[in-house]
């Protein structure tokens, strides 16, 4: 029973990711450049959003656990853990830092709600339900904040030439530079005591899923 739930619970988060990402994909695609200035910048923007890399990521860690809800690997976990960190970070800071900041049309408005609500919240639930676990050791932590670490240097260096910042809270042109990398840092200093206390909580749960 515990694996059923493990399938359904991981691919209600494949899809949802899946869902969002479609719907913001078809609005840079038949909504021309937008407020960008050109159409392929528009794109470049929209990937460049780490709600966007986060609900790719978890999407895609779902779709394999959903077919195989055990699945395990060195390079499995750390993305694994990314995933649900990063997922989790993007729901908390959207939903106490970012929303109400731009009007959305219908479309707009569901997509939002599945990146930044049903996915979180799915994927933190699926974890606390079903793992897989046990999964999380030191090396899994430090490895798994590679990706984030790398988001916030690709963006500020992008920024730096562009100067276009996807969250306001790391407009260095608004902010300044040591104003918004504090920020970054510390929404990096959440993401990672998450980490440990994901860690923590791991060992007062039971292994998941169970046959």
């Amino acid at each position: 029973m515990n694996v059923a739930l493990a399938r359904l619970l991981h691919g209600v988060v494949a899809l949802a990711a899946l869902a969002g990402i479609g719907l913001e994909l078809a609005a840079a695609i038949t909504g021309g450049a937008g407020a960008a200035p050109t159409h392929l910048e528009r794109f470049v923007r929209l990937f460049s959003y780490f709600t966007i890399d986060a609900n790719i990521l978890i999407g895609g860690v779902s779709a394999l656990l959903a077919f195989r809800p055990a699945h395990d690997g060195r390079l499995f976990r750390p993305l694994r853990l990314t995933a649900v960190l990063s997922i989790a970070v993007t729901g908390i800071v959207f939903h106490t830092v970012l929303t109400g900041l731009r009007e959305l049309t219908p479309s707009g408005q569901l997509a939002n709600f599945l990146l930044h609500t049903v996915t979180p919240v799915v994927a933190v639930l699926g974890w606390l339900l079903v793992g897989p676990r046990p999964r999380i050791d030191g090396g899994t932590i430090g490895l798994s904040v590679l990706l984030p670490l790398a988001w916030i240097v690709y963006t500020f260096a992008r920024g730096a030439f562009v100067s276009w910042y996807p969250y306001p809270f790391m407009d260095v042109g608004a902010l300044g530079f040591g104003r918004a990398v504090l920020n970054s840092a510390v929404v990096a200093v959440i993401f990672l005591a998450m980490a440990f206390g994901l860690r923590l909580l791991e060992k007062q749960l039971p292994s998941a899923p169970a046959a």
